[in-house]
């Protein structure tokens, strides 16, 4: 944002007021004109020219390479394009439809959000609520005028920063609502706005370019630019000396970011990574202080960090709405999502600009991603289950093998939720998990952690008689390898296994052609979980710790181990011959090599 166009002086609290004055006068005239016929309006994202080719793109930094003092105001400044964006990214303009800055981001106020970054006034480069949003309107301005779009208005900075888009020209400043960037085309075009990690990239995209730029001319006259800091050193408000300003800032100056983490339910390998990576500047926002208020489920290390911020409504309501739900199906699954996408959008709210550096439970992650919270940081992803895309394959895969199953196909996530999770993944820095499946897909950017064993108690073999007993440690599903487990032990003899279930059988009445009863890790002699997606492996963990031995599918997220055997998923054959190979042909115990 810029004003002003006479040399730099000392600004006074009378000129401050005169200042804000003749704004609103300016405002006041703009909004009475824009209400008539000719005022651009709000327009929705499409999906139409989605597709469509690019005609122009514009990529700039988000930082400097040593702001210094300014540091803060240059992490107000990306927060501020992160709130503008959502406006702008995705738009659909008609031809001959004019697209408004302003009636796309609309008033850059501090109650949505918009905070304190740079805006250049009267020669001072000053903290102002929504400063720093220049840098949109010119990358703005750029991508249009090489599209070959029709900029119906601009204007100009009055004084620039060295370096910066209007030292090249290619500026166009903004101020609410007076201050206005606005194009059209003869031709439909896209406009996509998007923040990396690094730099704010906008394009534009359409199915025909326009034979040149028309450009309005500039309101108001131009004079020569003034380059701020050209003959007055450093006029920030932060790092400017000038104490005698009304505007002058006293106290620390935050120089560097720290790290925000954004958690939902304790995984104990997660926890112990917390644990030694937490720095005392680093601010934790979870459901529901577990530790202190004794529930299990959000039980994290909260101890050590610079804040701690609970939502105790929101989980609460997600407790209770989660006991009216079914135990498995669609509706439990699209609950669940609105209760992640509710915690999303509250914990977000409490992101200070400072929190460049995020690390976030995996069910977090689409929803921020949506809102845009992630662009412009570094983030680390805590996850507990495969992605969606993979749990998809996994289930597809399984459909295939067994069409009849009434389970395999009850639920797909929507696509765009894996659309955006796989976004949000591929820009992620690390994936955090103990899980060898979900490592193995990401390749050298999976950080594996070990997993958490129960301590080892091991078990002598029960004095009874009869033949061993094996516990499938789940439900009757097709996803947890029922059917492979019933095709591998239709091989074996009726009498040479006891069929014990860790749950209901849900698949169908009869499923099981052998006798097969309910049963704990106390009746087992042999542990099996064949499975298609396992997505925590805590039942063979504790098989392990006790001695038993256990045979499961790669899916599992186990490594082999002696006394683990690991065979494909879907595998019945392989599954099969696992099975007799530890299973006694005579009086011996069961093992598995």
């Amino acid at each position: 944002m810029d004003e002003g166009t006479g040399p730099p002086q000392l600004p006074t609290r009378a000129s401050a007021a005169w200042w804000r004055a003749k704004v609103t006068v300016h405002q006041l005239r703009r909004a009475l004109v824009d209400l008539g016929p000719g005022g651009p309006r709000h327009l929705l994202p499409a999906a139409a020219l989605r597709g469509a080719p690019l005609l122009a793109s514009s990529r700039t930094p988000l930082w400097s390479t040593d702001p210094g003092a300014e540091w803060i105001l240059e992490a107000g400044k990306v927060e501020n394009l992160r709130r503008a964006i959502r406006g702008l990214h995705g738009v659909e303009v008609a031809p001959g439809q004019v697209l408004g800055f302003w009636a796309q981001v609309g008033p850059p106020w501090a109650s949505r959000g918009f905070v304190e970054g740079r805006e250049i006034r009267e020669g001072c480069i000053v903290p102002s609520v929504a400063g720093g949003l220049c840098q949109l309107s010119n990358a703005l301005y750029d991508a249009a005028r090489r599209a070959g779009l029709e900029i119906v208005e601009r204007h100009r900075h009055s004084r620039v920063v060295p370096g910066s888009a209007a030292a090249a020209g290619h500026d166009a400043t903004v101020m609410w609502n007076y201050v206005d960037l606005r194009v059209r085309s003869t031709h439909a075009f896209r406009l996509e706005a998007e923040l990396g990690r690094e730099a704010l990239v906008v394009r534009v995209r359409g199915y025909a370019r326009s034979p040149r730029t028309r450009t309005a001319a500039p309101t108001g006259g131009a004079p020569p630019l003034r380059v701020v800091g050209e003959t007055t050193g450093a006029r920030s408000c932060l790092s400017c000396g000038q104490t005698a300003c009304h505007k002058a800032r006293s106290g620390p100056v935050t120089r560097r970011g720290h790290r925000a983490w954004l958690v939902d339910g304790v995984w104990p390998e997660h926890d112990a990574w917390l644990r030694s990576e937490r720095d005392p500047a680093d601010l934790l926002l979870l459901p529901l202080d577990g530790r202190r208020l004794h529930r299990a489920r959000y039980a994290w290390s909260s101890a050590g960090f610079a804040a701690v911020r609970s939502f105790p409504g929101l989980a609460l309501r997600r407790a209770i709405g989660s006991r009216r739900l079914a135990r498995q199906g669609a509706a439990r699954q699209r609950a669940l999502a609105r209760f992640e996408a509710e915690l999303a959008e509250a914990m977000a709210e409490h992101l200070p600009p400072a929190a460049t550096h995020l690390v976030v439970a995996q069910p977090l992650l689409p929803h921020l991603w949506r809102m845009g919270v992630l662009g412009g940081r570094r983030f680390d992803v805590l996850m507990t289950r495969p992605p969606l895309a993979m749990l998809h394959e996994a289930l597809d895969r399984a459909h295939r093998l067994h069409p009849q199953s009434p389970t395999l196909a009850d639920f797909r996530a929507d696509p765009q939720w894996m659309e955006l999770e796989a976004a949000a993944l591929a820009a992620a820095d690390r994936i955090v998990t103990p899980h060898a499946a979900i490592a193995r897909r990401f390749g050298d950017r999976a950080l594996r952690l070990g997993w958490s064993r129960p301590p080892t108690t091991p078990r002598p073999p029960p004095p009874r008689g009869g033949p061993p007993r094996l516990w499938l440690p789940a439900s009757t599903l097709g996803r947890k390898g029922a059917y492979e487990l019933r095709e591998a032990l239709a091989a074996l003899p009726l009498a040479a296994v006891e069929l014990r279930l860790g749950g209901p059988v849900l698949e169908s009445p009869g499923f099981w052609d052998r006798p097969a009863r309910p049963g704990t890790l106390d009746d087992a002699d042999l542990v099996v979980l064949p499975a298609h997606v396992e997505t925590s492996p805590r039942r063979l963990l504790a098989a392990r710790a006790r001695g038993i031995p256990v045979i499961a599918s790669d899916a599992c997220g186990l490594d082999p181990e002696p006394g683990l055997v690991i065979v494909p998923a879907g595998d019945a054959e392989a599954l099969r011959e696992a099975l007799r190979a530890a299973l006694p042909t005579g009086t011996g115990a069961v093992s598995v090599a």
